[in-house]
Order: structure tokens, then C-alpha cells, then sequence
């Protein structure tokens, strides 16, 4: 094992990124996407922009009724493209929406991120009372993920 007078530094660099939005929390997810826009522009990489139904949000009335279902759907792949376009207006490349159901940590961890094969995952953090935290599908990506995980405050 080399010592720090030993070793070299080495460039870092990531061949595909994943950002992940919450339909709910639009100021952590903005603040993700500028980073993710940022570093897919700068690098000319692959971006997925991922948006995840939480259907355990959704009462048992909300879960059985297709038309609801189907208009929750259509506002998130609505969201999700504009994301995308604002994307590529920026001058990202090879932007792609990713859209799921479930519990979010779960189908991007089990789901998204063996499809789309990220070796960077970016998520934001919640604000609460004043105080930023990480919530618990940042957290549980962040412990779990086989790629990094950079969460932007």
C-alpha cells in the first residue's frame, strides 16, 4: 500500500449519471438537477432523470381507481419531460426519463439503476423546520447503491 508521500493522484470521472426527482419536493430536486445538468454537460455524458409513483402514498380508494392511476401518471411523466428539456437546453446530452411505481428507494435501487447502469447517483436533501436533512430514500440509496451517491444540499 503506498504511503501519502507515494502515491499519485489519479483523474475521476463518470461515464453515466442518475438523478433521481421527487415529484414532491421540488427545491431539493431543482438543486440535484443543476449539479447533474452541470456535470453531464461538462463531461458530454449520459443522463437518466428518474421519477418514482409512490403508490404507498396513495390511499386504497386512489390505488383501485385506474383514472386516478393514470392522471397521477401523466403528471409525472409530464414533470419528467420537462426536466428533460430543460436538460438539453442547457446543453446536457442523451437525456433520458426514467419513470417507476412503488417505493422509490426500492425500484431505483432494484429497477432503475441495474437498467440504466449509473456509476453516479445524485438525489437531493428535504428541508424540515430550517434544518436540511437526508431523507429516507436518500438514505437508503446512499447506504445500499453499488454506485456513488452524491446528495446535494
Amino acid at each position: 500500500m503506498a504511503t501519502e508521500t507515494e502515491f499519485e493522484v489519479e483523474s475521476m470521472h463518470y461515464n453515466r449519471l442518475l438523478l433521481a426527482v421527487d415529484d414532491d419536493d421540488d427545491e431539493s430536486s431543482r438543486k440535484a438537477f443543476n449539479y447533474a445538468c452541470t456535470l453531464a454537460k461538462i463531461y458530454a455524458i449520459p443522463l437518466g432523470i428518474v421519477s418514482v409513483l409512490e403508490t404507498g402514498d396513495l390511499n386504497i380508494y386512489q390505488s383501485l381507481s385506474p383514472d386516478l392511476l393514470s392522471e397521477r401518471r401523466g403528471e409525472i411523466a409530464a414533470n419528467l419531460n420537462t426536466y428533460v428539456e430543460k436538460a438539453e437546453a442547457f446543453g446536457a446530452q442523451d437525456v433520458q426519463p426514467l419513470i417507476g411505481e412503488g417505493n422509490p428507494a426500492h425500484v431505483i435501487l432494484e429497477e432503475v439503476a441495474p437498467a440504466f447502469k449509473p456509476d453516479l447517483i445524485i438525489l437531493g436533501s428535504h428541508k424540515r423546520r430550517g434544518h436540511n436533512h437526508i431523507g429516507h430514500v436518500a438514505g437508503e440509496i446512499a447506504r445500499e447503491a453499488n454506485a456513488s451517491v452524491i446528495i446535494v444540499r
